[in-house]
């Protein structure tokens, strides 16, 4: 299954007046907030879609409006620079604002577990990474790499002990024999610990369960159905561990074929070379190359289910070769 053809770029080429002097510095932020980059001195592009044609139209009206002229136009790239090339320069952008939310939460979290208990700004802290990491990821129109290591170091901060401590609502036991059949929700546009907590979920925990897709973290879920990798969820990050990891402790699943891959997902998935397994390097190129060439999440899960059926036959035979 190949990527969707791409529908092409939109460019915003304006002239702004000298005065006033903050229109400039104005302009560019809203460019900024839509997530347009610059090809050139006040040629700006975005995806091409009716949003952003929308937006682009209402930010040439403002430059009009003051004294400035501009055009938008529909752009093909035919020579010197190629779709690939512009989309790095859209994940360029996006990975920098990822990049400076994970290291800001790191710090945070650093700071949190040396003070070993919680903070008063803990609330307040969370909420401003919530926001900052969702204005980061409404733009990301091309999946940039950052966003991954970013969203794990949040659910991982949303779900720490500290977290969970200061009135988080305790999850319920569950019984695992009496699994079956459940609709398991997740969160769309999935990556690596979704994509493996899926198959692990349809493969050992409830092969006739259902999988569903939803927008945002905060689903309340109908009668009969259990969250995976998401705010509140039942399953989910716990501690240091991944959504993966924490749904083999509960279930109770000691099977060291399934351990080994939980220890890849963890790395990949937070970023931390706990585990440092050989094989963790190969396994996250060929998950970012399924999440790459396949933007629906039934498609990854498919592709996802080859990758890990073979990766669990060779840890189960010990790396045999039969």
């Amino acid at each position: 299954m190949a990527a969707a053809p791409h529908p092409g770029w939109l460019l915003l080429v304006h002239q702004l007046p000298a005065k006033p002097a903050y229109l400039r510095v104005k302009i560019w932020r809203q460019l900024q907030s839509l997530g347009a980059v610059s090809l050139k001195n006040s040629v700006f592009v975005l995806p091409a879609s009716e949003q952003a044609r929308g937006d682009f139209q209402r930010l040439l009206s403002e430059i009009e409006h003051q004294g400035g002229k501009g055009l938008i136009c529909r752009a093909e790239f035919v020579a010197g620079l190629r779709d690939d090339q512009v989309r790095t320069l859209f994940n360029a952008a996006r990975d920098t604002a990822y990049d400076a939310i994970a290291k800001d939460m790191r710090l945070f979290t650093q700071a949190t577990r040396k003070a070993g208990k919680r903070k008063p700004d803990f609330d307040t802290a969370l909420i401003k990474f919530r926001q900052r990491f969702s204005d980061a990821a409404r733009i990301d129109y091309f999946g940039a790499p950052g966003r991954f290591q970013a969203e794990a170091l949040l659910a991982g901060l949303e779900h720490s002990p500290i977290a969970r401590a200061a009135g988080s609502p305790k999850r319920a036991a569950i019984d695992f024999k009496r699994i079956s059949a459940r609709t398991w929700v997740t969160r769309k546009d999935i990556h690596v610990d979704r994509i493996a907590c899926a198959w692990l979920i349809k493969r050992f925990v409830d092969p006739k369960g259902t999988l569903k897709f939803v927008s945002g973290n905060d689903y309340r879920p109908l009668p009969g159905e259990l969250r995976f990798d998401m705010r509140d969820g039942e399953f989910t990050h716990e501690g240091e561990d991944c959504s993966f990891e924490t749904i083999l402790k509960r279930a109770g699943i000691a099977n060291p074929a399934l351990r080994a891959i939980g220890e890849i997902i963890h790395d990949i998935d937070l970023k931390d070379g706990k585990f440092g397994r050989p094989e963790t390097a190969g396994i996250a190129h060929v998950i970012a190359g399924i999440c790459r060439t396949h933007a629906d999440d039934e498609a990854r899960i498919a592709r996802g289910k080859e990758l890990f059926d073979d990766t669990y036959e060779q840890f189960r035979r010990g790396g045999k070769r039969s």
